[in-house]
């Protein structure tokens, strides 16, 4: 067993990412049932909201599962406090500083994972107290680190300057893929893009189905001046790029994004006017599978995939 495994009580070290307007009970329950890592995505979620899949997750699952917390919620107070009343066990925080709010978390029994997108703050989780390292590479989809840098090139560096566990992220969604971040340095992967288009997600069917059509380049990494966030080629990026190349403000980009852009997109299947995030990886995948297929066709490749290196010596 490794430590991804033995510190998350998990079958496998695979971890479901969790999404905005994806990550409910249904998507959290199911992967944890199959021996992966389920979770909720409370960055889409209203406390009462969150209260209510926390509780249906725990009905649908006798397994492991966590909350994602973006650190920059507006009602993070509210938030954390239903986690720890709730009796969570496992909290992904993100988007933010892990001093605020790990040691918190830990003195409650919680077990903290922080994602990052460098080396540099990949060492400051550490010397706040995390358990373990999300190292997310730009190849990911929805909100991405303004350094850029890929997941092959961010695990091996963050390795070099944590001795805690890592869980690479970014363009990871096959055995192979998870394989080769093993050999990089990491001991799990938290997949995001692949999950996001299974039956047990609940982004809309026009969302799912546009992403298992799109082919490669159909991405592209936007909002800059904002937040870096990778999204679907279409009319709202196409609109976004016309404004960034007519120099637009970050005051100006903020009004033109106004609110629920992702939810109209993503939860509602806007493809028009919604704002629709997806990794780069998408163009790899054209079918809709459910979570536990997702799991054992990605542990059996990636069995053939350690055969077939070994035929190599």
């Amino acid at each position: 067993m490794n430590r991804i495994c033995e510190l998350f009580k998990i079958e496998y070290p695979i971890i479901q990412g969790g999404m905005v307007w994806c990550s409910g009970w249904r998507l959290a329950s199911a992967v944890s049932n199959a021996g992966g890592l389920g979770l909720l995505g409370a960055g889409s979620m209203h406390p009462d909201v969150l209260t209510e899949h926390i509780r249906k997750c725990r009905e649908a699952t006798d397994k492991p599962f966590g909350v994602n917390v973006p650190l920059m919620y507006p009602e993070i107070e509210k938030i954390i406090d239903i986690i720890i009343t709730e009796g969570v066990k496992i909290v992904f925080t993100s988007a933010g500083n892990p001093n605020t709010w790990t040691e918190h978390l830990k003195n409650h029994g919680i077990k903290v994972a922080h994602v990052v997108s460098s080396s540099r703050f990949a060492k400051k989780s550490e010397d706040a107290g995390v358990d373990a390292i999300v190292a997310e590479g730009f190849e990911a989809g929805g909100h991405n680190g303004k350094e850029e840098t890929t997941t092959l090139c961010l695990i091996p560096a963050v390795s070099r300057v944590v001795s805690i566990p890592i869980i690479a992220a970014g363009g990871i969604a096959s055995g192979e893929a998870m394989l080769a971040a093993e050999v990089l340095g990491a001991e799990g992967v938290q997949i995001g893009t692949r999950f996001a288009l299974t039956k047990e997600s609940s982004a809309h069917d026009n969302f799912k189905q546009l992403c298992l059509s799109l082919e490669e380049g159909d991405t592209k990494l936007m909002l800059k001046k904002i937040s870096p966030t990778r999204m679907v080629k279409g009319d709202f990026a196409t609109v976004v790029q016309t404004a960034e190349d007519n120099g637009a403000s970050k005051e100006e980009l903020q009004e033109l994004l106004g609110k629920g852009r992702a939810k109209l997109g993503i939860f509602e299947g806007d493809l028009k006017v919604g704002q629709l995030e997806i990794g780069q990886v998408a163009s790899q995948l054209h079918n809709l599978e459910t979570a536990e297929e997702v799991i054992k066709n990605i542990v059996e490749a990636r069995i053939r995939a350690l055969q077939n290196m070994k035929s190599f010596c």
